[in-house]
């Protein structure tokens, strides 16, 4: 899974306000709707029943909302950069600023792709260097070449 193939320039905000994770879900779901044809509100329950069952704030000023969402027929992805820090529950009670949503396809057989995705972002989001470098990015291009770059195989 390429970084590109479920991750448009067009759904990548480089700079959002959000007073509280509600409203930072909201805006992930806002952009699944103009970008991805989804509803809005769809998208922002299915982050808040996902956020319902325990945070997705990873640490680090990292969250990884994600959620089966109907409709969605391959995994999907938003990136928000938040200008101010939100509380987020995270697991080390920092709060959070960079938040790469995960929308995967309703049907069970998208269980492994789902898996995958979220195993493969929390490690690229576990990289201090490139948290760095994301949270200087000012465009959604520069970002979406951040996260390509440190996404490439090793040659090893």
């Amino acid at each position: 899974m390429a970084i590109r193939d479920i991750l448009d320039p067009r759904a990548i905000v480089p700079r959002a306000s959000g007073g509280s994770k509600r409203q930072v879900l909201s805006v992930i779901g806002d952009v699944a709707a103009r970008t991805l044809g989804l509803d809005a509100v769809t998208v922002l329950d299915g982050l808040l029943e996902r956020e319902a069952a325990g945070s997705t704030g990873v640490g680090a000023g990292v969250a990884v909302p994600h959620a089966r969402i109907e409709g969605l027929d391959a995994m999907r992805a938003v990136f928000v950069r938040l200008e101010t820090p939100i509380a987020f529950e995270a697991v080390d009670g920092q709060p959070v600023d960079l938040l790469f949503a995960l929308l995967a396809p309703a049907d069970a057989s998208a269980d492994s792709a789902h898996l995958r995705a979220l195993a493969k972002v929390s490690r690229l989001m576990r990289q201090a260097d490139l948290r760095a470098q994301l949270r200087q990015a000012r465009s959604a291009e520069a970002i979406l070449a951040l996260l390509e770059r440190q996404a490439q195989p090793s040659a090893a």
